[in-house]
């Protein structure tokens, strides 16, 4: 295990019901129903992630975005090969210049891929992981449309919509997010031990160094961990 995750010795309890309620249990349809053409996190997040994808991701691999949206966020210098999305709002997704094809479903109701076996080199989850209400399937789900060797990298802040975060996210500090995501891939036996990375803003941490620093807005922190299907 990581580093992170030795402070939690003992895994979290995934078989409670009440790790996966949400404050608003309404249809998670109803919620992105109306497309929301902005991005999540700030530029420091994004132009950290974007600088990961191209350090980590083979040129022109055929890559799944899933739980995507208005932007996947790929840098502009990376030679893409053909990316595909699945989320929740088909005009998001029609707007994602990196998208060449789309397919709209709610993995909470169904985490069903509709791929085939082996079918991709990497998958992006990228700040959504925190809404999975069934993630051990959906990363089942995932490491079986994976071709052998390929990259799961799931990334994600401190920013949620909290009124649809599950019970279990939102209970956890940020360091036992790490370790929750990390359990996630570890009890599929699908992915060897994910690597992780972590960028964070002291300021962010309330640890800024001196009164002029506190007045500048922290920097989104950055928490990526990437694990490769077994082959």
């Amino acid at each position: 295990m990581s580093e992170i995750s030795r402070n939690f010795a003992r895994p979290f309890d995934l078989s409670k019901p009440q790790n996966w309620r949400k404050a608003d249990e309404s249809n998670d349809d109803n919620f992105y129903v109306d497309p929301r053409l902005v991005v999540h996190v700030d530029e420091h997040f994004i132009e950290t992630l974007g600088q990961y994808f191209a350090e980590h991701l083979p040129p022109q691999a055929t890559i799944l975005d899933i739980m995507s949206s208005y932007k996947t966020h790929l840098p502009a210098t990376y030679p893409r090969g053909k990316v595909y999305g699945l989320g929740m709002n088909q005009a998001e997704m029609q707007a994602n210049n990196q998208l060449n094809e789309v397919i709209v479903q709610n993995l909470n109701l169904n985490p069903k891929l509709p791929y085939p076996d082996a079918t991709f080199d990497a998958v992006l989850n990228t700040v959504s992981v925190q809404y999975l209400v069934k993630p051990l399937e959906v990363f089942r789900e995932v490491g079986r449309v994976l071709k052998p060797g390929g990259q799961y990298i799931v990334s994600f802040s401190n920013r949620m919509f909290p009124t649809k975060a599950v019970q279990i996210w939102r209970d956890a500090n940020e360091p036992a997010r790490l370790a929750l995501v990390e359990q996630y891939f570890n009890e599929t036996g699908l992915f060897e031990p994910p690597e992780f990375f972590e960028e964070i803003d002291s300021k962010s941490q309330g640890q800024g160094g001196n009164f002029w620093s506190m007045l500048f807005t922290p920097k989104d922190p950055v928490y990526i961990l990437n694990g490769k299907k077994r082959a």
